[in-house]
Parts: structure tokens; sequence; C-alpha cells
């Protein structure tokens, strides 16, 4: 209780504590505030950036995980902001921390998300709920420790020197999104085909330690106490220790989750500046298996049944001249080889890593019956809607479209009205199209929308749906998979084989026009076509 003549208490200080006590001269250390400040917005972007294309890699459809990772990252940024309010008053020993946490947080981020995809299974899995929290709660935090940034450096800045804040707030604005630049544009350019995505940030968390704690210790000691000081050394030290101890560990670590993801007989794993291409099995009886950004393209036990399923009833009519996009592994152009009268076959595969793989890897190469070495075929390293608007009209009488499935982002427009217009301008007047539409079962919504849109083309349609065993990898459950198939022609096309050809080993006419009733079963109805700007297959 206060005494009626005891003197009243002193007014709470406000956050601006007067001048900081700096080793250099004012205009150097606001030179020195403003750098630190590039350097960290670099890194904050590089993590957003990372966290983008790793939960894309690992779940697909880049829209939504940048979408979800984005909006999750600046509306915690605008809580970290509010947040940093009650730190003003230590804002060098503040900002020091919350630098070390986030390089600590950030740096590992990508590590821990890929454990958990290689040791927890198929993110659709039992176990989608899981990943997908933690890509959210990664993001907030990373949102959150962003968000504090700009404000303690505000204050820092302003102790060095006061100005208007509308001066302080340009000159800082303006070192944080020139370094949100530099890191926009090193993470695709640099980090990523240089370092991969697991050493990339873990060297930009290693980054981000230094210029938080070397600003603080560097510039602002004198405004900390010797424990505080003390204490920040041994936070940065022990961060940095433990991002140099990982980045160490990096190769293992991949080999170990490339096993637990793939099985232990991978044979080839590279990184490509399409995707991330792995070869299983192959040798001593085991099956060959080629996965694409960890999804399996070919081989298995089934991989027979899929491309007899896709080429074999559009080569029942017209097909000297044959367009294969997609494809690389040339095991579809296998299958067209098989049947008399072919003249030329062009495959368009976007990736020449997986041509390169296609023709030089024994078990791969004797599995497309060495395709490459027939002088028929030619081979282009091309995007597919490219290749298609440089076609010449009724250039081809089959067109085959051997595509990753609709509904990853990077596809999309492969299966776009667009897309199927201009397949059906390079389409002889007797042509075919069959597209690979995904599975049926799974995503019935999905394989309709590519039905409705070939139609929406001026194409006639027979849907067919095959199934078959999943062959993932080892460790995954053999779940029953099936693969749907749109046959499209200019006049109703009718679904059945080439009685000049030998029989394929997985279809009969039996099984054809089961397999279109199979499909019919699936139908849903009144499905608007996608479009290039109106895509209808992600979200």
């Amino acid at each position: 209780m206060i005494e009626p003549h005891a003197p009243a208490p002193p007014a709470p200080a406000p956050p601006f504590s007067g001048p900081a006590r700096l080793p250099v001269r004012p205009g150097t250390g606001r030179y020195l505030v403003l750098a630190g400040a590039f350097v960290c917005a670099a890194c904050g972007l590089v993590y957003e950036l990372e966290l983008v294309a790793l939960a894309s890699y690992l779940m697909g459809d880049s829209v939504t995980q940048a979408s979800v990772v984005l909006s999750v990252m600046v509306f915690a940024m605008g809580i970290g902001s509010l947040a940093a309010k009650r730190l003003r008053r230590h804002a060098a020993i503040g900002f020091g921390a919350i630098e070390a946490v986030l390089a600590l947080v950030g740096g590992c981020s990508a590590m821990a998300l890929y454990a958990v995809f290689a040791w927890t299974g198929d993110w659709g899995g039992m176990w989608a709920d899981g990943p997908r929290c933690l890509l959210v709660v990664f993001s907030l935090a990373m949102g959150l420790l962003i968000g504090a940034e700009v404000p303690l450096l505000m204050e820092l800045i302003q102790r060095i020197r006061r100005q208007d804040a509308g001066g302080a707030v340009a000159d800082l604005f303006a070192a944080d999104y020139v370094g949100a630049l530099v890191g926009g544009l090193a993470f695709p350019f640099l980090l990523l085909p240089l370092l991969g995505q697991l050493t990339g940030a873990l060297l930009t968390g290693a980054v981000n330690a230094v210029a938080g704690g070397g600003l603080v210790l560097g510039l602002f000691r004198r405004d900390l106490t010797p424990r505080g000081r003390w204490l920040l050394l041994v936070a940065n030290v022990a961060v940095l220790g433990l991002l140099a101890s990982l980045a160490a560990l990096v190769g293992d670590f991949e080999r170990a989750a490339r096993q637990a993801v793939y099985g232990g007989d991978v044979r080839v794993a590279l990184r490509t500046g399409e995707q991330e291409v792995v070869l299983t099995g192959g040798t001593g009886g085991r099956p060959l298996r080629l996965f694409l950004d960890g999804r399996l393209r070919a081989g298995g036990r089934d991989e027979r049944r899929y491309h007899e399923a896709l080429v074999h009833p559009a080569m029942a009519g017209p097909h000297a001249r044959v367009l294969i996009l997609g494809g690389g592994d040339g095991l579809a152009a296998r299958e067209v080889l098989r049947h008399p009268g072919v003249e030329r076959v062009d495959v368009v595969e976007p990736d020449p890593a997986v041509v390169r793989l296609a023709r030089g890897d024994p078990a791969l190469a004797r599995l497309n019956a060495h395709v490459y070495d027939d002088p028929r075929v030619r081979v282009g390293t091309a995007d597919a809607f490219r290749r298609l608007r440089e076609a010449a009209p009724a250039a081809y009488d089959v067109v085959i479209e051997d595509l990753p499935d609709p509904d990853v982002t990077s596809s999309t427009k492969l299966y776009a009205l667009e897309f199927y217009g201009l397949a059906r301008r390079a389409m002889a007047p007797g042509g075919r199209l069959v597209v690979h539409a995904g599975p049926v079962s799974s995503r019935p919504r999905v394989f309709w929308t590519v039905e409705s849109t070939v139609r929406a083309a001026g194409l006639r349609t027979v849907p067919y749906r095959v199934t078959g065993r999943e062959s993932g990898p080892a460790g995954a459950s053999r779940a029953l998979q099936d693969w749907g198939f749109v046959l499209a022609a200019r006049t109703a096309p009718s679904l059945g084989l080439d009685p000049r050809t030998p029989r394929p080993r997985t279809l009969t006419p039996t099984s054809l026009t089961a397999a279109a009733r199979a499909a019919a079963r699936t139908r849903v109805l009144r499905l608007p076509p996608s479009t290039l700007v109106h895509p209808r297959y992600t979200g």
C-alpha cells in the first residue's frame, strides 16, 4: 500500500530505451542491421519455398500445398508481429533468440518431413493426417518467428539513430524485399540443383544462425548482460553444431529413407532438373520398377497389363504414324512396335534422364525390348503441349498420352480442353487418341472430368477400366489398383484389338467389353471440361 506522502511509482519505461552502445559508427551500424535483415529475409523465403517443394513432391498437387503453406505462414507472420511487441524492450536478445530457433526449425524441417514420409508410409494412407498436420505446424512455427523479426529489427535500427517512422520502414522493408528476391532465386537455381532439399535447408539454417547471432553478439553485445551473451553464444553454437552434424549424415539418411520408401534394392537414384528418378530391382529375379517423384511409373507385375491396355485398343485402326506423349521408358513404344505396318513412332519425353535410363540400363532396356535401337523410333525431349502446337495437321494416325495422373498439378495442362484440341488437329481423319486418365475407383470424378474434356474437344469417346495388383515399394500394402483410359476419335471408336497383331497376353475382346462396362458403372454425370484458365483436377 502506498503511503499518502510517498513518492509516486515511476512510469513504465517506453519501449525505446535510448541509443545503443555500438562498437562502430551509427552509419555502419545501420548498414549492418539492414544487411542482417537482407540475409534473414532471404533465409525466410527459402524456408517457405522448401516447404512448398517438399510437400508438393511428397503429397502432389502443388497448388494446394503452396496455398496451405503460404496462407498459414502469412497468417502466422501477423501473429508473430503482434507477439513481438512484448519483446521490444529486449530487442537485441529477443532477435538473437528468435533467429537461433528459426535456424533450427527451418534447417531441420525438410529432414523431419521426409523422415515422417519415409517411415510412416504413404501420405495418402492411414498416416495422412499426421504428416499434413506436421506441415501446418512447421508453417505456423516459421511464420511466427519470421513475423517477429521486423518489429525487433525496427526497434534495433531506431536505437542506432532515431528517424521518422516512414523512413525507417522504407529502409527496412527495402532490405527485406530484396533479400526475399535473392532467396527466391537462389532456391530453384542454386540450392535445389546443387545441394538438394535436405542439405540446402540445413545450409540455409546455418546462414540464418550466423547472420542473426553475429548481428546481435557483434553489434549489440554491450546491450546484453554477460549471462545473456553467454546463453546466446551457446545456443547458436549448439544450433550450428546440430545442423553441421545432420549435414554430415544427409547421405546416410537419404539412403536409409530411400530404402524405407522403395525397398532395399534401389539401383539408380538421381535428381534431374525435372524430377527424382529411382530404379529398383531388375536383377536377381526381382521385378524392375521405375519411380518418378515417388510414384510408380513402370515395372512390377502389372507393367504389361497397363501398357497393353493403353496401346492395343488405340492401334486397332490405321497406325502407320504414332505419337507417344510421355512414355520415355520405351514400354509403350514396345507395344506399338508389335503391330505390323508401323512406319514411324515419335516419343516425346520431357526428361532426358528417363530416356538415358531406358537406353542404357540393361534391365530397363531388356524390358522395353531395346526399342530405341529401332530406326522407326524417334525420341525428342520436349514439353508435350509445345510439341502438339508445333505438329502439322493430320500428322499422326494414333496419339498415345502416357503421362502422370491428371490431378498432379504439373500435368494438369496436358489434360485440358486446349490440349485435346491440339491433339485433335494433329490426328488424321481416321486417327485415334488414347488417354491414361488415372485410377477410376479412388478418383472417379477426375477420370470422368478427363472424359468430359475430351468430348468437349469434339471427339467421341469410349472409356474403359482395367484392374491389376499394385506393385508399390517394399513394405507398402498390396492393394487392388485400377487404371482408367479414354479412347477417342472423330467418329465413335470401337473398343477392340487388331486381328493382325499377336494376341496381347492380358487382353481379349471379352475383357475389353467388361472393361468398358466397369468404367460405365462409375460414371459421374454433367461434369464441366477442364481448361487452362479453369483447371478442375486439383483441389
